[in-house]
Parts: C-alpha cells; structure tokens; sequence
C-alpha cells in the first residue's frame, strides 16, 4: 500500500496537470517547458551539503562529477537524466544523482547531453557513448562503469548499450534504466489503460516530444526506440517502473525482450508509483527506497 506521502503527492501531481498537449502546442514553448521543469524540480534537486560536485568537460560534453564521502574512486554510474530528450538537465536531477553516489558507494557522472529540437536523435546517443568511451580512457574498467537513467534517460541507458554493442565494444558492468521511454510510437497498451492513472505522461504531449526529437528519423530505429532493440549479449539489468505510469509497458515489454534474449533482468513493478518517483525523494519515502535498491544492484554488478 502506498504512503499517505505518496497519496499526498498523486493528490498535487493532479492538481497541478498541465491537461492534454501535443507537438503544435509545444513546438513553440520549449523554452518555457524547461523553466516550468526547473521550476517544479527545484525543491528536489538540492543535493546533500558532504556531496562533493565537481564539473567536467566530457570530450566536449557538459557533465559533472557528484562523490558522497568515502566512495570507491574505481567505479562510477554514467547517469543520463529524463525530460522526453527536451527538458531537464544535470541540475534537475542532481538531488537524485547525488542520492545514487551515497547508496551505490560510488562516483556518478552526471551528463549534460545536448538536447531537442536544437539537437535532434541521434545527439544524445552519440554524447552518451562519448562519455562512456571517455570514462574508459580515464583508467575505469568496464565492469565497474554502470549506467542508470529515468524516462527518456531510461531509454538513452538502453539506446547507449546497444550502440556500444553495435560497435563491438567492451560493456558496462550493469545497467539500471528508470521508468524508461522506449517506444516512440507509443504502442504500449498502458498508453491507454493508465492515462487516467498518469498525472505525469500524457500520451498527446510524450509524441509531441518524440516529434521534437526525432524530426524525420527512423521511429523505430532501435536506438531511438530500444524496445526494437536485439538484447543478447546486455550486461545485467535491473529496470523500475510505477503501477500507475503510461510508459509501464515500455518497461514490461523490454523487460521481457531482454529475458528471452538471455539477459539477467530484475523487474520491479512498484505498487501504485507514479512516473520516476525517485525524484520526490526527500519526501517520499518510497522513492527513497528506490534508489536504496539501485544502489544495492549497482553495487552487486559492478565489482
């Protein structure tokens, strides 16, 4: 049964619910979107004070190093943030990515990919690979690099693992994508059945983001939409979704994929969430609880 804090924060998400939208409604307000992100995020992403951050340039890519006290210096999380590859950024989710360097006992590189319309697929696949293949040419080891992200940055993680696989290239040790997004068509039966559960992602506006990103690529391009994904082969994954999200079988569906392709998946399909829950972290004790555990999976793969 959810908390009486998570009852409270479904009750304000609804309250607050910008209503449907769509690619005409947001082609011209993207600017806006991001300030109204900041704006809703901002009492979420102070990170603890004994939080070291540091920033990086990442061969040209905008990223910062965030090490709580006392972390294992040899493994790090390659962590690429949500916001539908429009919005959001590392000061967004740096409450988060800060949280995750505590209970993965490790160092998180927190990455500024470059973002849509401005920079259409495949930018931010190519800055994330970039990032990873510079980790590697820091001295870390493959096996202790994991990479983790939420919703759009949940879809990245996988999108990155498959290009990496693509190009032959040694992979990570574990991956963890969050609440991910990956289907840019938005075939999953949830997109449906969940959107009168949903005060996060609304169908009309998730396309209307795709739109944005991917202009005239190749929707179904497996690095766009990982869900087209071959997964043999994938490092151990362990992938969190919400009971109430639209994009819940975007997850479910990888999820299987991946298993029946030979992967070690962990499913976790956590009771009356909403869409990354893990963002309201300071006050929502399940969300704490979430990143506890990914920070017990990141830990367990990546020695």
């Amino acid at each position: 049964m959810a908390s009486p804090e998570s009852k409270k924060l479904l009750e304000l998400l609804w309250k607050n619910y910008p209503g449907p939208s769509d690619y005409d409604k947001m082609k011209n307000k993207v600017d806006k979107m991001r300030n109204n992100f900041v704006m809703a995020t901002k009492n979420f992403a102070t990170p603890p004070d004994d939080v070291q951050i540091d920033s990086v340039d990442v061969d040209g890519v905008p990223a910062e190093w965030l090490s709580a006290p006392g972390v294992d210096q040899d493994r790090v999380l390659l962590y690429l943030h949500g916001g539908g590859y429009v919005i959001g950024s590392i000061a967004t989710h740096r409450g988060l990515t800060a949280s995750l360097s505590v209970t993965a006992n490790c160092r998180v590189l927190a990455l500024d990919y470059r973002l849509a319309p401005e920079h259409q697929y495949p930018a931010a696949v190519e800055d994330a690979t970039t990032a990873y293949r510079w980790l590697l040419k820091q001295g870390i080891a493959a096996k202790n690099i994991a990479i983790s992200g939420d919703s759009a940055g949940g879809g990245l993680t996988l999108a990155t693992l498959l290009a990496l696989k693509e190009s032959d290239e040694e992979l990570p040790g574990a991956a963890v994508p969050i609440s991910p997004w990956t289907d840019m068509e938005g075939t999953g039966e949830s997109m449906k059945t969940k959107v009168d559960l949903d005060p996060m992602v609304e169908p009309g506006g998730l396309m209307g983001m795709a739109k944005l990103y991917m202009g005239d690529g190749d929707y179904q391009a497996p690095t766009a939409s990982p869900l087209h994904g071959d997964y043999a082969g994938l490092p151990p994954m362990l992938i969190q979704v919400g009971e109430l999200e639209t994009l819940h079988d975007d997850a479910t569906r990888v999820a299987e994929k991946a298993k029946t392709a030979g992967v070690d998946v962990t499913l976790e399909v956590w009771d009356e969430m909403v869409h990354v829950w893990h963002l309201f972290a300071p006050m929502l004790p399940e969300g704490r609880d979430a990143i506890i555990r990914i920070g017990e999976f990141i830990n367990d793969n990546t020695k």
